[in-house]
């Protein structure tokens, strides 16, 4: 194809996967990728390569415009800014904007599983407005809602292991894990796709598994027992915040445990398959892999 694909967010874990996926698995020119980040300094290895470095700020409507010119598709990755709520949401509705004004043929973005209003998850109402946004535009869109990412887990287990104990408001929910890389190859394909199709897709791992069966897999990988401790939503909030945790990133945590509970995140789909040709790793292949980061 020779459409110019661009990748917001390229400094990120999974922006940088994105493209390393468009360059090496998909083999797009280098020269039709354009990368965006707050700073191109960072992506001087990708430069190097022959793409297209831009400043891009979503909190600066003028970097933006700048940034999405002449872009034929262009892939908006969901930012990160938790601390401040509405602040994301205000982003990315500004990066949509931008993507319209320049004339972006088929715009695609990371969301996350079922972000309908009366999600538990926090920020879900970002993703909502964001998703709601795109489709507002008119332009035809790829929205690919990623699952939990496997390597999520590595937040947390350093600190399980160490104490043998998890604590958990999930009771039997379960979370379909994916490794971030899969989801990258994916959305890479789905980027670097000729399609003007609009389409939704929900990015999972093969499986669903409970806190309980989690833990008895890293417990195999790791020979560590681990306790799975059932509480309140409430009171896994103040034990976060006893740890040490501010109260708005704890009760964004606690929200991801009641959205598993609900059952919100255990949808499986074949979803990374169908796009890459790929199937999605198997959470304790992936454990396995990735076993020293358990342990911090």
């Amino acid at each position: 194809m020779t459409a110019t694909l661009l990748v917001t967010g390229a400094s990120g874990q999974l922006g940088r996967s994105v493209i390393n996926h468009l360059l090496d698995t998909f083999k797009e020119p280098a020269s039709r990728i354009i990368a965006t980040t707050r700073t191109p300094a960072s992506l001087a290895d990708l430069a190097a390569r022959g793409v297209t470095v831009r400043e891009a700020d979503f909190d600066d409507q003028a970097s933006l415009a700048k940034a999405f010119a002449g872009a034929d598709r262009a892939l908006i990755i969901s930012t990160n800014e938790l601390a401040i709520q509405g602040k994301r949401r205000e982003q990315q509705l500004a990066a949509v904007a931008a993507a319209s004004k320049a004339g972006v043929g088929h715009l695609l973005y990371t969301s996350m599983p079922n972000t309908e209003p009366g999600s538990p998850v926090l920020f879900a109402p970002d993703h909502y407005d964001t998703e709601q946004a795109i489709k507002a535009s008119g332009i035809p869109f790829t929205i690919f809602r990623n699952g939990w990412y496997g390597e999520n887990l590595f937040m947390a287990m350093p600190q399980v292991l160490a104490s043998g104990q998890w604590y958990t408001s999930a009771g039997d929910g379960t979370i379909s894990y994916g490794a971030r890389d899969d989801y990258a190859a994916a959305i890479a394909a789905g980027l670097a796709s000729d399609t003007s199709e609009s389409k939704t897709y929900t990015l999972t791992g093969p499986k669903a598994y409970k806190t309980a069966e989690v833990a008895a897999i890293v417990t195999e990988l790791t020979g560590k027992p681990i306790q799975v401790i059932q509480l309140s939503d409430e009171a896994l909030t103040e034990g976060m915040k006893g740890a040490g945790l501010p109260e708005g990133i704890a009760k964004v945590l606690v929200s991801f445990d009641a959205a598993t509970r609900a059952g919100d995140l255990g949808m499986v789909t074949d979803s990374v398959e169908t796009l890459s040709g790929r199937k999605s790793a198997p959470l304790k292949q992936f454990l396995e892999a990735n076993k020293a980061a358990l342990a911090g």
